[in-house]
Order: C-alpha cells, then structure tokens, then sequence
C-alpha cells in the first residue's frame, strides 16, 4: 500500500489518468448492461428480419437512403424521431426494431 501512494505521489498525472480510464470503463459497462438498446451482428440481424419480421429503420439521409438500402427498410432521421414524429413505427410495436445508419454511431443514440 505504501508503496502505492509512493506511485501516486511521483506520478499524480499518470495516477489521475489510470483513475479517469478506470471509471470510464465501468461507466461504459453499467451503462450497457442497463441499456434497453442491445448491440447486434449481422447474422443476428438477418435472422431476426427473416424469423421474426423484424423492422429495419435507416436513419442515414434521404440520398444516402436512395443510393442503396436493406430491403423492406424505413427511413427516418434522428431529427423525426427526437421529435416523436414516429408514426410509421406506430404499427409495428410488437416486432423487433433494427436500427441502423452508415457508422453506427447514431443508431444507439436515437435507438
């Protein structure tokens, strides 16, 4: 134990950094394991849609969208569905929702 705080007192930078990475990291781990969203892969995706009659909802923009999508896939933006602006969805509350977009950055976010 001393031999920590010998550590942390030469190097409080370092410490204060391992410390931050640390609490990052359960951070990230509680919240995903609360979230309501779940990460999926492909194969998990692909099943769901041909099972299950999952709903695919796009949320790249509208040219992106023309250029080429899954079949069967909605388009909305982040922007609709921040506003509730939702109603195509409405419809579908009893089947699984895949959310995707170009990154998957946004899909946990407006998921």
């Amino acid at each position: 134990m001393q031999e920590i705080m010998q550590f942390v007192g030469r190097h409080p930078i370092l410490s204060v950094a391992w410390i931050a990475l640390l609490v990052a990291v359960l951070f990230t781990t509680f919240k995903g394991l609360t979230s309501k969203v779940k990460v999926i892969t492909r194969g998990e995706a692909t099943r769901l849609i041909n099972k299950e009659d999952a709903v695919v909802v796009d949320l790249r923009q509208r040219d992106d969208f023309r250029k080429g999508h899954i079949a069967g896939a909605t388009n909305l933006l982040p922007s609709e569905i921040k506003a509730n602006n939702v109603g195509e969805l409405e419809k579908h509350k009893d089947k699984p929702i895949i959310v995707v977009d170009g990154s998957g950055m946004q899909c946990q976010e407006s998921a």
